[in-house]
């Protein structure tokens, strides 16, 4: 492993653990999409002890592995021939306190957007941009999941993973992550064996209000908030998301499916001659990020349907299952928005989700 630690490894956990395999598995309850699909095995994993069991279980191991999450960053395109490994862990805690940083722990398979209003709970601000992100806190920094102006990243102290192959348990900080839009090195060839156990995040003690999103910052002075509190910024987001995205447990989907693409400056000029009012936002490094969903909208898809997949009417970035889809389905879908864009933008979007 030729990874920048955090920290010296640790010792693995004890092995002694009991599993409970199950075969032919469905999954279409732990994937946010709800397509049908079953794996061949599959065991909830509740413990280090058992992950560590499973991962030296003979016959798992001799399988093909998929570490689950909440599923809400995934296409399942059939069957699973191997084993899935579901994170169903749990445990949050404040790890320590200074004046400057409050440290906050939470094991993988925490959900997401629970862990964001426990902090809150807490007292505790720094994540509030980032509520109602479907999802688990283990899926969080593999993605590195962003919104309103906020990415894992900008408030990430470690990681806690194993490495699978040789069940050492190590942290990783935030340098060691190589994080990059929507990606690090979890998504690598170079990370896939790492799993990760918990997250720990460095959050202001000093809170101040991120609201760098216009959007957001909008809606802040609609509601007359002139000094708004963690939560009531986290309010502000959800109250945002709910009227813009659909809940995966009504409809089927996962989220943003395309990243915005980044172009040079030069390409971005190039566009803005052919189409004037192309929404795009000047990056540190000099290059242009282009709205997907604007490029996806200028096409002709918002609202539209091919099968039983389609683009939500109200965010032309959301791919959604009107019922019965496949992972077929939505890839046919997703293909289709891509070749399009390309044939009028000269720009190919790329999905966020794992195709599996």
């Amino acid at each position: 492993m030729s990874l920048s630690l955090y920290n010296r490894a640790k010792f693995p956990y004890p092995t002694s653990a009991e599993l409970t395999i199950e075969h032919n598995y469905s999954l279409q309850r732990l994937n946010t999409f709800g397509i049908e699909a079953k794996a061949a095995a599959y065991v909830r994993i509740t413990s280090q002890a058992q992950l560590q069991a499973a991962l030296q279980d003979p016959g798992l191991s001799a399988m093909p592995r998929l570490i689950l999450g909440g599923g809400s960053n995934i296409v399942l395109t059939g069957d699973f021939p191997g084993a899935v490994l579901h994170m169903a862990t749990r445990g949050m805690r404040l790890a320590q306190a200074d004046f400057e940083t409050i440290l906050v722990t939470a094991a993988a398979g925490e959900n997401w957007h629970d862990f964001v209003q426990w902090t809150l709970a807490q007292g505790v601000g720094g994540l509030e941009n980032l509520s109602l992100i479907p999802g688990t806190v283990g899926a969080a920094p593999i993605q590195n999941i962003g919104a309103y102006g906020v990415e894992i990243k900008d408030y990430l102290h470690s990681v806690s993973v194993m490495h699978s192959a040789s069940g050492i348990v190590f942290d990783m900080d935030r340098d060691a992550c190589r994080f990059a839009y929507r990606d690090s090195i979890f998504k690598q060839a170079d990370g896939r064996e790492l799993i990760v156990l918990e997250v720990t995040f460095a959050l202001p003690a000093q809170w101040q209000p991120n609201l760098r999103y216009a959007e957001l910052a909008q809606a802040i002075a609609e509601r007359n908030l002139a000094e708004p509190t963690p939560q009531q910024v986290a309010e502000t987001v959800m109250a945002i998301r709910r009227r813009k995205l659909p809940d995966p447990a009504v409809i089927g989907n996962a989220g943003s499916f395309f990243k915005n693409p980044v172009v040079s400056r030069e390409q971005c000029l190039a566009l803005l001659e052919r189409f004037p009012t192309l929404v795009h936002h000047a990056q540190a490094d000099g290059t242009e990020k282009l709205a997907a969903g604007w490029l996806i909208d200028q096409c002709g898809w918002k609202g539209k349907n091919l099968g039983p997949a389609g683009v939500y009417p109200k965010q032309a970035l959301v791919l959604v299952n009107n019922g019965g889809a496949r992972g077929a389905d939505i890839t046919r879908l997703a293909a289709a928005i891509q070749d399009d864009v390309e044939a009028k933008y000269g720009v190919r979007l790329s999905p966020e989700p794992v195709f599996i």
